[in-house]
């Protein structure tokens, strides 16, 4: 289920990439841009509650899709490609295993520990690699 999971979120990258293709920017937009929202990271010298929230709102993919939506409805290629960006980058960080924050601290994820901490903590008990 885990690799099921992880090519869906592959697909939502490779769409982006699509999608961006039309919009009609230069090419090298896309890399420039795709780790712009890990700026977010930043909301973490609030605490690591706050940090998990701006994390989360930035890292949301409902949030890439609504903006690329909104944009595209309004005709704003900007609000098109904020959104393509998020969603990029959200789905690629879900296919390398970084998930969304638990508020507890930066390295638990709603897909598990990430980090030095991944390696001592205990069995997923089979889930499913």
């Amino acid at each position: 289920m885990k690799n099921l999971l992880k090519l869906e979120d592959l697909f939502f990258v490779i769409l982006s990439i699509y999608l961006f293709s039309l919009l009609g920017y230069a090419w090298w937009w896309f890399p420039l841009l795709l780790f712009a929202p890990d700026l977010s990271m930043i909301g973490y010298l609030g605490g690591p509650r706050l940090g998990a929230i701006i994390y989360n709102a930035v890292h949301h993919r409902a949030v890439g899709i609504s903006l690329y939506l909104i944009g595209a409805i309004g005709a704003v290629s900007v609000l098109q490609l904020a959104g393509l960006i998020l969603l990029a980058h959200s789905s690629l960080d879900r296919v390398f295993g970084y998930g969304l924050k638990l508020p507890d601290a930066f390295t638990s994820t709603h897909l598990g520990v990430i980090g030095p901490e991944a390696k001592v903590a205990p069995s997923s008990g089979g889930q499913g690699e």
